[in-house]
């Protein structure tokens, strides 16, 4: 029999975001992959474990040599279909070798925690890429959704989107340690952001001001 992979979304941080599915397939797990974090905050006792690094290539070489004796599941911030370890999973294992348990992004969670619909908004990431000029361009009633991180923070992208056509009123919404006892959210516009010191590891998002609002 085929061993098989278990991709769990574990939501923004928060244990308690984690869904009930995703809940017990790491409780039932005996072979558990994920971030050092994760795995002391969810690994049960006596599974064996595997911390996800920067060498890509090493972790799913564990993959491949686990699933020669046992399932794996494999734990992923947010949903593992947004920028996750699933693009490098379906490159390297079968499609029909995975499932995939989905969780709650943190761009979905921040729009939530702003009571803001999400359905036209750009979603983008800064982290550890860069968007493309077309998808940060200005458009009336824009909205953009992005991850960020160190090097790409609130004042480098605000000082990227005024240079690409956005107002110095427009809104920015920084988001960090989403769900957590200490989340924060700052409000304040792109013309201030740009000025202020800049905070990353987290998500933005940006609302093109209306005229009439302006």
């Amino acid at each position: 029999m085929r061993h098989t992979i278990t991709v769990v979304g574990i939501g923004p941080g928060d244990p308690a975001y984690l869904l009930p599915q995703a809940r017990a397939a790491i409780h039932d797990a005996r072979v558990l992959v994920g971030g050092r974090r994760a795995l002391a905050d969810l690994a049960p006792a006596g599974v064996r474990t595997h911390a996800i690094g920067a060498d890509i290539v090493e972790v799913l070489t564990f993959i491949r040599d686990a699933l020669r004796d046992d399932d794996v599941v494999v734990m992923v911030s947010g949903d593992p279909g947004y920028y996750s370890m699933l693009d490098a999973l379906r490159r390297t294992f079968p499609p029909e070798q995975m499932a995939v348990i989905p969780g709650i992004s943190s761009l979905q969670f921040a729009f939530a925690r702003l009571a803001l619909p999400w359905h036209d908004a750009r979603l983008l990431s800064f982290h550890g890429r860069e968007p493309r000029a077309e998808e940060l361009a200005r458009t009336a009633d824009a909205v953009l959704g992005m991850l960020t991180d160190g090097k790409h923070n609130s004042q480098t992208i605000a000082q990227r989107l005024l240079s690409s056509g956005w107002r110095a009123d427009d809104m920015m919404y920084i988001a960090t340690r989403l769900s957590y006892a200490d989340e924060n959210i700052v409000r304040t516009t792109l013309g201030d952001a740009a000025r202020d010191e800049g905070i990353g590891h987290g998500v933005i998002i940006v609302c093109a001001v209306k005229e009439d609002d302006a």
